[in-house]
């Protein structure tokens, strides 16, 4: 798996086009292999054997570590990953960690570790480690000349991970580069050519669309070795990374599956030329057209059709506009734009503003990605409607989707807290077989009974209620809301109510770390959106344990169960009490988006009945709406999937690259 004459200089897998049959087949066989390969009574060996190495690695000195690390390298370089060599590496590798980051590898980050290193999906529960197993495969592939790069979900994260792990890997004798937004081409290469990488899915993913424009499509192997012997400028020099050997992805769901619904465009800016005044235009005439009647919004498919009646409104009310209204394709495009950014588009939910400028609001993390726009004139047509300035437009020079991006790694790998929910997808996607790994300590997580309001108003009622019960008796309580409207919809209520709190949504980020480290404290209240891969424990403070520990919030179902698991992975972390409790309402967005009115009528007449079955009769309804939304997402992945490899033959048929 490393660069090198049989696999050349920039090696990556190039998928082949099997018949689902045969496709089906080999997805199969990599499962049962894994089953049989982490049996308990395997998993138990391979943990026994580590433990026998690492008693005799306690008795020995720096000295005696560094040659036994040194005769390692060479066994990896000469045999590779071998069941023997993984064992010896994870055993000097947990020793060197204890002695150096005073952190031993639990048996379950062991388990873990070997997961990875085989190119599995590792769930293992939040706070349970997930920075520290990554370095057991990590520093076993890096010994044996393979380039990894462990990717995360965000500059904070990668920058993070890698100063504290990097004491480790400097007593292993390897390099570890960390990529940053900010940085120059320079700095890039520099941190790619270090035996481990740490970077974001964003960065890694444009990087390499940027090595595709410099290979162009004469960047065979054989035409870059020429290139490098005849002692010409080689491309080789010029690119950024060593190729795609080795991933291990941190919060591998979040990556590979919810960002995959986007594809990844590497653009230019170019100078705005398109008129603003046009774009005023085209929000006024849409706001003289009305829904169900000139056109129908489906906000569930986040789609627009204008009705016949509408397309001859409108060429009747634009006709005072002049020449360039005249166009029905042009007329209808600025039209259905206008009609999106006013009616699917929800400031503080899809996104914010902030230095007059629209930032986009990641819906499963809750940040902002102030290096995302909106194609095709939308993201003009919102700083329109907002009255911001108006952005440059953007000139595609090539794209991708994840899914085609990771499944080129010669290996990949990932570790998550909520995988089982998407673990065919990922099998059948990327070829990956989702294991879960046991705790280190017993889960004593409590589960309330879900509350059931009918309306938005008797839900933050109770949510105050309960906020307040919990803090009384000293124990700390994390809040989790959908957007960042709702989020400061409920600090306001709180302030109303009395109760001191801290605020955690997009426009806090830089404070993000600290907000979250100090949520464990007695009576502490913090109130966040979303916390898929926040990357910072709740620690609690002393004497919360004994009280119940921490208690989380949720109080509005995600469309995905995956993230509404995240939030309750917050608390009854390493063994630690704490408890979860939903509260959620008739009125939140996955029943209007995804309910019929006929149904969600039914059922309110059913909640304002008394009797056990309007529990379970609620408690189906919001399971079956999330179940569509899974559904409908994963379609919309497959119709990318399908989409991007349709237009990269186009692009093969036409002589142009990537």
């Amino acid at each position: 798996m490393r660069p090198g004459i049989s696999l050349g200089f920039y090696p990556e897998r190039k998928p082949p086009e099997h018949k689902w049959v045969e496709r089906t087949l080999v997805q199969w066989t990599k499962s049962i292999e894994a089953m049989v390969r982490d049996s308990k009574n395997d998993r138990q060996q391979f943990v026994k054997s580590i433990e026998i190495i690492g008693n005799r690695l306690d008795r020995l000195d720096e000295g005696q570590i560094q040659e036994m690390v040194n005769s390692l390298r060479h066994s990896l370089l000469q045999q590779g990953l071998s069941q023997t060599n993984i064992v010896e590496a994870f055993a000097i590798v947990r020793e060197i960690a204890g002695r150096v980051l005073s952190m031993r590898h639990y048996d379950s980050q062991l388990i873990g570790g070997r997961v990875l290193i085989n190119g599995g999906i590792a769930e293992m529960e939040t706070g349970e480690g997930k920075t520290l197993t990554a370095t057991l495969p990590a520093c076993t592939a890096a010994l044996a000349g393979i380039p990894v790069h462990v990717i995360t979900v965000n500059d904070y994260l990668a920058s993070r991970d890698a100063s504290l792990m990097e004491p480790l890997y400097q007593v292993m004798g390897l390099t570890v580069g960390v990529i940053q937004q900010d940085m120059t081409a320079e700095q890039r290469r520099e941190a790619y050519s270090c035996d481990i990488t740490y970077c974001t899915n964003k960065q890694v993913a444009f990087d390499y669309l940027k090595d595709k424009l410099t290979l162009g499509k004469h960047g065979s192997r054989a035409r870059l070795q020429l290139e490098k012997l005849s002692g010409a400028p080689s491309r080789i020099n010029q690119l950024l990374m060593r190729g795609l050997c080795f991933a291990i992805v941190d919060e591998a769901d979040s990556v590979l599956i919810d960002e995959a619904r986007t594809p990844l465009i590497l653009s230019k800016q170019v100078p705005n030329t398109d008129d603003r005044q046009e774009n005023q235009h085209a929000l006024t005439l849409a706001k003289q057209l009305r829904d169900g009647k000139d056109y129908h919004a489906n906000k569930r498919e986040q789609t627009i059709e204008l009705t016949q009646p509408g397309i001859e409104k409108l060429a009747e009310i634009a006709e005072p506009l002049g020449e360039l209204w005249r166009s029905e394709r042009r007329r209808k495009e600025r039209v259905l734009n206008a009609l999106k950014a006013l009616h699917l588009f929800v400031r503080d939910r899809h996104y914010l503003i902030a230095d007059d400028k629209v930032h986009i609001i990641d819906e499963y993390t809750g940040r902002t990605m102030p290096d995302r726009s909106w194609g095709y004139g939308l993201h003009q047509m919102i700083e329109a409607k907002e009255g911001c300035s108006a952005a440059d437009q953007t000139e595609t020079l090539a794209r991708i989707c994840y899914q085609r991006f990771f499944r080129r790694y010669l290996r990949l790998s990932g570790m998550t807290g909520t995988a089982q929910e998407v673990a065919s997808e990922l099998r059948s996607v990327y070829g990956l077989t989702v294991e879960k790994i046991p705790t280190n300590s017993p889960v004593q997580r409590a589960y309330y009974p879900t509350c059931y309001c009918l309306t938005t108003r008797e839900k933050w009622t109770a949510v105050i209620e309960h906020i307040r019960q919990i803090q009384n008796q000293g124990r700390p309580v994390l809040i989790g809301t959908p957007s960042v409207a709702a989020s400061e919809q409920l600090s306001q209520l709180l302030i109303v109510a009395g109760l001191p709190h801290q605020l955690l949504n997009a426009r806090q980020d830089k404070k993000e770390a600290e907000i979250v480290a100090q949520a464990g404290k007695a009576g502490r209240i913090t109130v966040a959106t979303n916390m898929a891969g926040r990357g910072t424990d709740i620690i609690l403070a002393p004497g919360v344990r004994d009280k119940g520990g921490l208690h989380v919030i949720v109080t509005e179902r995600h469309d995905a169960r995956r993230i509404d698991r995240q939030l309750f992975g917050r608390c009854g972390r390493q063994g630690d009490p704490g408890s979860v409790e939903v509260i959620v309402s008739l009125d939140d967005e996955l029943i209007s988006q995804f309910c019929p009115k006929w149904i969600r009528k039914l059922t309110f007449r059913i909640l304002h009945q008394d009797g056990y079955h309007k529990q379970w009769i609620a408690h189906l309804l919001f399971y079956s709406l999330q179940r569509a939304a899974e559904f409908q997402h994963a379609g919309q992945r497959r119709e990318l999937f399908r989409q991007d490899k349709r237009f990269d033959e186009l692009l093969a048929f036409s002589g142009a690259g990537e």
